[in-house]
């Protein structure tokens, strides 16, 4: 605690905290960041919804908008009076009471979406504060984690989603997109506010503001990125925080979340040069909506969730519609249930305020119950490849072809080069004693230019590579620098099972991935050199080869596919591994190489340092992609209700891929593609979103905040948690159901025993339409669903009775679906997922 002096006037200057102090306290105690809730409901169960207010913009007459880049009290409650500060003055009280002549420190006043604060505290003092009657949970702090220019073709939005909205040029307008993320470089195109004739129009129910540092100066925000702040006070107090790398302030110095804002909402149009080649033009899901950045996750550390709840807490109040998470926890959430934690919780009140929350499922696939992302309020993402891929490979001597990556041009047509292995070419210098890493081709002075000048260059490729030890980047200027011809990467066979991204290169290059390909190539060049028999150096290079190259994008039909890495359910209840009645992800989209905006300092993927735009994967590529289409539906239907967004992009993803087969699921590390088979729903959902079928669903399925606490109170010892995080009684819920019950757009029943009867109700947004319904029994039960054909009006709801009955045990999950399709084209699709086992009772005899 010696440094807390330094501490405090670090935290105040940034505007971020209220702090108070006592005077006898030992200087050796350990302390820790705690969240804190109180029993008095928060701000948005008083208010019930957002309020919607004039935007704190001004506009001049040039008709570009005057930046708002003065900083209002970060308490001040979207009511419009002081609310916020009267409750951090509450909060501040207790702390003096409850630890008087003590030293802590009060880091944020969370008063909107959950009543309580995050205190750095020894553990002591917060069992202190545990026992107060005014207190009703404390818990540790936790550490979280970060989880396009073809995606909107493969979507099929020009012709689709964005033309019932008028074309790209309006779709998303007036939406506001949150990002809770590693920031934004707001100098990129992508999120200029003058890249069309017409101008930006002003969100008027966003209130949020633009901090001014001198890393994200005055006019940093616009009519397109319309609020930035960060939230870093939990991992300053850690003495963590690096501001030299992590900056104090909006900007992005990762590149995670310049990417996933881009893709959700970059401008359209926006060329994608990389390393000097032109890979097309790039355009988020919804290039007419507005971005708020709510910085809490850096660099150099992740983030903890103190942070993330105070982001969403601020985003809330600010007026966002839809908040976009592509970032998941670092462990499961303990106690009785993953629902109940800071994080869920705090979306569970931005729910209740009609904002659409999107998370990313977590990159821990493709094991079971691996989901991270568990909530039935919250609209989870796993990860699948699209049609575009990027071919690239290297024709041997011997006619032998060997695939690999790598986004660079090919050598000569018809001309065949010299291969040259670095360990061939060291001077008299150097040797592989000196340096055992020689071969990664790290420094051109350790090789001889007259042996590599005008031939290709065989490098190593090692895990020091993965670590980030030895650079693409650097040995492509070690090949230039010895005037080579291309270069030529193989895998060190201890790099087992690694999948590499396309990597960009000036030159002709090319990176083999596999290690039984690497020998292939370097059985062919040992067979064809001549070696002096005392010395082993090489007398004469004897192979050659030619680089096809993998600028040209190829496509293909057996997309899309969920990744090996994109988490996967049963959705898990408790840190048992209890299987929940949840299904988990809701959906898959694109995550695989999609091409989106870099920050300019951007260091998450080095062989992209210094580009504009950089091409990742990860279900953290997947989540804004959604974020994206649900600003499209918010935008067609403004009274949408969060779960019924949620329903419209469900009942009408896609089951299948552009052949006409159905889509499959890698599931291993190593060879995915060598080992996939059919996705369940565990593994993708609902399916794969279909962003033109979603703006026009038909039938809907809606769940309010009422039925999600129902739900948790009817988890058995949730009353005193519910009573914690929402200030509300379960008595007052007398009807508490299981999530089988939930009117979602999907069943899951984890325990089938015996027969059971789940209903669903929908509700018709189009036209009168009669439907007849279909189903698909999962194995070991016989079903019915009643009416199999109903005719309903627009407006009017219908039941759905689903009957189940157990047939053969079985310990894992089978699945089904349920279909209803409309006279009028609309197909509502509601997967299956059931888990037989059956009770037998015996009698002793």
């Amino acid at each position: 605690m010696e440094s807390i002096s330094w501490l405090l006037v670090v935290l105040v200057s940034m505007g971020m905290v209220v702090c108070t102090w006592g005077q006898n306290s030992s200087s050796e105690a350990i302390t820790a960041v705690y969240i804190v809730t109180l029993k008095q409901a928060p701000g948005v169960h008083d208010y019930g919804v957002l309020k919607k207010e004039t935007n704190v913009f001004r506009h001049g007459g040039s008709g570009k908008s005057n930046r708002m880049d003065k900083a209002r009290d970060r308490n001040t409650s979207r009511s419009g009076g002081s609310s916020g500060s009267y409750i951090a003055r509450v909060h501040d009280s207790l702390l003096r009471r409850a630890l008087k002549g003590e030293k802590y420190l009060k880091i944020y006043s969370y008063h909107y979406l959950i009543n309580g604060f995050a205190v750095l505290v020894t553990p002591q003092q917060a069992d202190i504060l545990s026992r107060r009657r005014e207190v009703a949970n404390v818990v540790l702090d936790f550490s979280v984690r970060t989880a396009t220019t073809h995606t909107p073709q493969f979507l099929g939005l020009p012709n689709g989603a964005w033309a019932l909205r008028g074309g790209y040029g309006s779709a998303g307008e007036g939406v506001v997109i949150s990002f809770i993320d590693t920031g934004i470089d707001p100098t990129h195109p992508s999120f200029a506010d003058d890249v069309s004739d017409r101008p930006y129009p002003v969100p008027a129910h966003y209130s949020g503001i633009c901090e001014v540092t001198p890393d994200f100066p005055s006019g940093s925000c616009n009519r397109k990125l319309v609020g930035a702040r960060h939230f870093a006070a939990s991992a300053i107090t850690r003495g963590i925080f690096n501001a030299s790398q992590d900056y104090a302030s909006p900007f992005d110095g990762d590149g995670h979340g310049t990417h996933t804002a881009s893709v959700a909402a970059g401008n359209h149009g926006i060329p994608v040069i990389v390393s000097g080649h032109h890979f097309g033009n790039a355009s988020g899901m919804a290039p007419r909506s507005h971005i708020a950045v709510y910085k809490s996750l850096y660099k150099s550390f992740g983030g903890f969730a103190a942070d993330v709840v105070a982001a969403i807490d601020q985003a809330a109040q600010d007026g966002v519609d839809i908040i976009s998470l592509s970032i998941t926890p670092n462990r499961r959430p303990p106690g009785i249930a993953t629902f109940f934690n800071p994080i869920d919780m705090a979306l569970l009140s931005a729910v209740k305020a009609g904002i659409f929350v999107v998370q990313a499922a977590g990159n821990t696939g493709p094991a079971p119950k691996s989901i991270s992302s568990f909530s039935p309020w919250i609209f989870t993402v796993g990860a699948a490849a699209h049609d575009r891929v990027y071919h690239n490979s290297i024709l041997l001597g011997n006619n032998q072809s060997i695939a690999g990556v790598g986004l660079a041009p090919g050598t000569d047509k018809d001309t065949m080069y010299r291969l040259v292995s670095a360990l061939d070419a060291l001077n008299n210098d150097t040797t592989i004693s000196k340096d055992m890493y020689v071969g990664e081709c790290q420094d051109s002075t350790n090789f001889e230019p007259d042996l590599v000048q005008g031939n290709l260059l065989i490098c190593s490729y090692s895990i020091r590579f993965v670590l980030g030890l030895s650079t693409i980047k650097q040995a492509l200027e070690t090949a230039n620098n010895l005037s080579a011809a291309g270069i030529v990467f193989y895998m060190d066979p201890f790099v087992i099972g690694f999948q590499l991204n396309p990597t960009p290169m000036k030159i002709p290059g090319i990176i083999i991935p596999s290690p039984d390909d690497s020998k292939i190539l370097l059985q062919y060049y040992n067979s064809s050199v001549e070696r002096d028999g005392q010395t082993k150096k090489v007398v004469t290079f004897g192979a050659t080869a030619s680089i096809l190259g993998g600028l040209k994008a190829n496509y293909s039909f057996s997309a899309p596919k969920v990744m090996y890495y994109s988490a996967r359910g049963a959705d898990p209840e408790d840190s048992s591994l209890t299987d929940a009645d949840i299904l988990k992800p809701n959906l898959v989209a694109p995550g695989n190489f999609i091409w989106a905006a870099w920050s300019s300092v951007g260091t998450d993927s080095m062989e992209f340092e210094g580009e504009n735009f950089a091409m990742m994967s990860g279900t953290s590529m997947a989540a804004p992609h959604i974020a994206g289409l649900a600003a499209l539906i918010k935008q067609n239907f403004p009274s949408f209700s969060p779960s019924a967004i949620a329903s419209a992009l469900s009942t009408t993803a896609s089951l299948y891929v552009k052949s006409g087969g159905p889509i499959m699921a890698q599931r291993a590390y190593a060879n995915p593609d060598q080992n996939q088979s059919p996705a369940t729903p565990f593994d993708m959902g609902s399916g794969f979103v279909n962003a033109t079928a979603a703006l026009n669903p038909g039938l809907i399925l809606d769940s309010s905040y009422d039925d999600y606490m129902s739900f948790l109170c009817g988890i058995n010892g949730s009353a005193p948690i519910v009573w914690n995080y929402t200030g509300q009684s379960c008595w007052a819920y007398n009807n508490t159901v299981s999530g089988t019950d939930l009117n979602l757009p999907s069943i899951t029943i984890a325990t089938l025993n015996g027969s059971r009867t789940v209903q669903r109700t929908v509700i018709n947004i189009a036209g009168n339409e009669t439907y007849s319904v279909g189903w698909n029994a999962p194995y070991g039960v016989s079903m019915k669903v009643a009416p199999t054909r109903f005719a309903i009006t627009n407006g009017q709801k219908q039941v759905l009775s689903v009957f189940f009955n157990a047939t053969i045990n079985s310990s894992s999950a089978s699945f089904g679906r349920i279909a209803l399709f409309g006279t009028q084209d609309h197909v509502a699709n509601i997967p299956l997922s059931v888990i037989v086992k059956i009770s037998y009772n015996s009698t002793n005899t």
